[in-house]
């Protein structure tokens, strides 16, 4: 009875860093975009920086950081594959529009 009325309380000072990395992130994203960078290095940083936000978020406030690797797998792993599937997508797509360039336009 008395281990079920305890709940696991994590140190603020934690989560205070969190949001400050996430504030810090979010500062250089925006200076990423203000910087004049263009093309694929301005959008490989600007992804970059996102899914570094997102890291932090899905690991310190859906409180990942402190779960079982079945649960994270769980959780994790489906999207990734879907991210992998579509890039393999937009591949394939690239190289028919290629082709599609290369051999019917006169």
């Amino acid at each position: 009875m008395e281990h079920a009325e305890q709940q696991q309380q994590h140190p603020i000072g934690t989560y205070l860093w969190v949001w400050g990395l996430l504030f810090v992130l979010s500062v250089l994203s925006y200076m990423v975009d203000y910087s004049g960078l263009e093309g694929f290095i301005k959008w490989f940083f600007i992804v970059l920086f996102m899914w570094l936000k997102a890291g932090l978020i899905v690991a310190f406030f859906m409180h990942m950081a402190w779960e079982r690797l079945a649960i994270i797998s769980a959780v994790l792993v489906p999207p990734a594959v879907l991210a992998v599937l579509v890039g393999l997508m937009a591949v394939e797509a690239n190289h028919t529009l290629l082709t599609r360039l290369t051999f019917f336009i006169e």
